[in-house]
């Protein structure tokens, strides 16, 4: 079974990412923020969640590592913040590029945490 499509929501991340996505019938582009991201879908904060409904199609695109990425959702729940989006992957690229963002984002948190342990060791050591 495809993990992506499981009913059951996958572990979130914390993250802070700015993004832009579109509505599969949308001209134009919004702007917003992925809060928290699982391999399942992402909490997306916008300050147009007025525009989107229940079942609405999104294609939310995004840089990671200096490459823009786009991964296609819909929307699951909404609220006055923003949307829970679940990922509509079409092919193993897709699961990818979801796995590699959170990859990313667990790479920064380790870098942060062994710098935050570097300077508590020399402070605690003087």
């Amino acid at each position: 079974m495809n993990e992506m499509n499981s009913q059951t929501p996958a572990p979130r991340l914390d993250l802070e990412l700015n993004v832009n996505y579109r509505r599969s019938y949308a001209r134009s582009e919004d702007f917003g923020k992925l809060i928290n991201i699982s391999l399942t879908g992402a909490f997306l904060q916008t300050p147009r969640v007025e525009s989107l409904e229940v079942s609405d199609k999104v294609t939310v695109t995004f840089i990671v590592g200096g490459r823009t990425r786009e991964i296609t959702s819909k929307v699951v729940w909404k609220n006055e913040c923003g949307c829970g989006i679940q990922f509509q992957p079409f092919n193993n690229r897709d699961v990818q590029i979801v796995d590699d963002l959170m990859y990313f984002v667990e790479n920064q948190k380790e870098s942060k945490k062994m710098v935050l342990d570097t300077i508590f060791s020399k402070v605690t050591n003087s």
